[in-house]
């Protein structure tokens, strides 16, 4: 859980030299996104590779299967089917959805999956990162699993295993939807706080096993000594970090709205 202390979840990186946004991509950049993302390239070193900024090899992945299913040349097809569409039909706004506080949908999707992409690079697996992702990025902080999986375009068995990693890791929880017959999973304001204290915790079970080990070892040995060592130091910092989670979670708990003066109403 160390991963969860310090992820930037909207960074957006533009890559070196890139061109003009609005050129479009060729057949062969959409080859050499293939060709990075079967050798498990970040979307920022894809980009660098192709001269793109990274969020256009974010949407451009996104639209087309995500990181599992994109092919270059039925991309390149569709991108092609579009353009022609586009100049024999006339402009029409982007659907919007009404989870997304009225935000363009390519926005947000683009910023859940520069979101997933970083948490994949720090261990998380893809799919469980998506779903994490794709919770954060909505205003209500909730989906169902039907919702879930035409959001994502999976099977209900993926979310339903990517749901369980992050529920056994306490980073979201379910709740009975009262309106259906679902459960909907939810990720609160709380969720760094306890991710970073499920991290502390385990911590705190190595220090133990550590000085246990130490012991039987004899802590005058240089294994043992070693061991001891280790146990002191993870204790230490389990114990800050726990006393500064806790701090700033005081901090920067959510307000309640302002109750009115009574002397403000009128009769």
């Amino acid at each position: 859980m160390q991963w969860l202390r310090c992820v930037k979840l909207f960074g957006d990186d533009e890559s070196q030299g890139a061109r003009m946004p609005g050129e479009r991509l060729s057949q062969q950049d959409r080859r050499l996104i293939a060709a990075g993302l079967r050798d498990g390239l970040t979307y920022a070193a894809i980009a660098r590779r192709v001269g793109r900024p990274t969020s256009t090899i974010t949407r451009e992945v996104m639209r087309n299967g995500g990181p599992g299913g994109y092919r270059a040349d039925q991309a390149h097809r569709a991108s092609t089917r579009q353009v022609r569409q586009r100049r024999t039909s006339p402009l029409t706004p982007s659907p919007r959805r009404a989870d997304l506080g009225g935000r363009d949908p390519r926005v947000v999707n683009g910023v859940a999956a520069l979101s997933t992409d970083l948490f994949v690079q720090t261990g998380v697996p893809r799919m469980m990162a998506r779903v994490l992702a794709t919770l954060l990025t909505t205003d209500s902080g909730s989906l169902t699993s039907a919702d879930l999986v035409r959001r994502l375009r999976v099977s209900p068995a993926s979310v339903s295993k990517a749901v369980g990693y992050l529920e056994n890791r306490e980073l979201i929880r379910r709740e009975r939807d009262p309106h259906r017959r679902a459960e909907r999973y939810v990720v609160d304001e709380d969720v760094w706080f306890q991710a970073i204290m499920a991290s502390a915790r385990i911590d705190s079970q190595i220090a133990a096993a550590c000085g246990q080990n130490a012991r039987k070892l004899g802590v005058t040995t240089p294994a043992g000594a070693r061991l001891e060592n280790m146990s002191q130091f993870l204790q230490r910092v389990s114990d800050d970090l726990t006393r500064s989670a806790q701090h700033w979670r005081q901090v920067y708990a959510p307000r309640p709205p302002a109750e009115p003066d009574d002397d403000s109403t009128t009769t």
